[in-house]
């Protein structure tokens, strides 16, 4: 009755109370994310707590982690870190990029309207524009097989890639990340739960890549669903539609700039061609607060 904890337990039990991280919900046309502050928090996040919160019925449910960290380099404004709901950390995701410059805005970690960010796919600029809409500097297109990379003899604007036995011809693109472009009659009919997680996995894509599905419209507009390597089909992906207008551009099916509708809603690219960066104009929105304890 007169029991008392010692002192050891009651420091251990106060540290893990304390071990709570705040985190802002936020999505980008249904691309939804977890975002998590460590420039004002201090905390060691690892692959384990991406697979654990990314499940949607044990967890908090997101296509990926968002990790705002203060930068490598003085010349640029923050660092930004991506983990798939399976774990697996990549190297861009426009969507969430988007999310990043309205998160670091609304949460005063920066005044500026305009912010160079570091990601493991390299430099983009963000800006919010008085709209509420971000437009984002996705840099220029890597088309260089090796660079995306793509097993390949040499560069081209289209492959054919044998996909047990059926001949796929699709274009691949690096925005920081890899991507094949599939051109389809229909892209609510096209085979995306079949033929996306086969072309993921395909051994001509080292890193696993993401497949885009693209229809064509006219000359400036398209429908575009995309298989994300690490989170399967998502309602929008950035940095798929962005390979999609280069791949469309590039073999002069489309003119820029151009709008394309993914099943989260419509972003905006354009593409000046060769050398040039990709623009990407679309939404951000938080959904809600809260905390987790690590």
């Amino acid at each position: 009755r007169n029991w008392s904890p010692p002192k050891a337990y009651c420091r251990a039990t106060r540290k893990h109370k304390a071990m709570l991280l705040r985190f802002t919900k936020m999505h980008g046309l249904g691309n939804d994310f977890m975002v998590i502050d460590l420039v004002s928090q201090q905390a060691h996040i690892q692959p384990k707590h991406a697979k654990q919160w990314g499940d949607r019925h044990t967890g908090i449910g997101f296509d990926q982690l968002l990790l705002v960290e203060t930068p490598h380099s003085p010349d640029v404004d923050f660092r930004y870190r991506i983990f798939n709901a399976d774990g697996s950390e990549v190297e861009q995701c426009g969507n969430g990029a988007r999310c990043f410059a309205r998160f670091v805005l609304d949460k005063r970690l920066t005044v500026k309207k305009r912010i160079k960010v570091e990601t493991r796919g390299g430099i983009i600029e963000l800006e919010m524009r008085p709209d509420g809409q971000v437009t984002v500097d996705m840099g220029p297109p890597r088309l260089n097989p090796a660079v995306i990379p793509f097993v390949a003899d040499a560069q081209a604007l289209s492959y054919a890639v044998d996909v047990e036995g059926q001949c796929i011809e699709l274009a691949a693109v690096s925005m920081g990340n890899p991507h094949a472009v599939i051109r389809v009659d229909d892209a609510d009919s096209a085979p995306v739960q079949s033929l996306g997680p086969k072309i993921e996995q395909h051994p001509r894509f080292p890193q696993r890549v993401n497949v885009g599905f693209l229809q064509i419209l006219d000359r400036q507009h398209g429908k575009l669903r995309v298989w994300e390597r690490g989170a399967g089909e998502t309602q929008a992906c950035g940095t798929g539609a962005c390979a999609a207008a280069v791949a469309a551009i590039a073999q002069g099916w489309m003119d820029s700039p151009l709008q394309l509708e993914l099943p989260g809603g419509k972003l905006c690219i354009e593409w000046a061609g060769a050398g040039q960066p990709v623009m990407m104009t679309g939404p951000a929105v938080r959904v809600y607060e809260g905390q987790i304890r690590l």
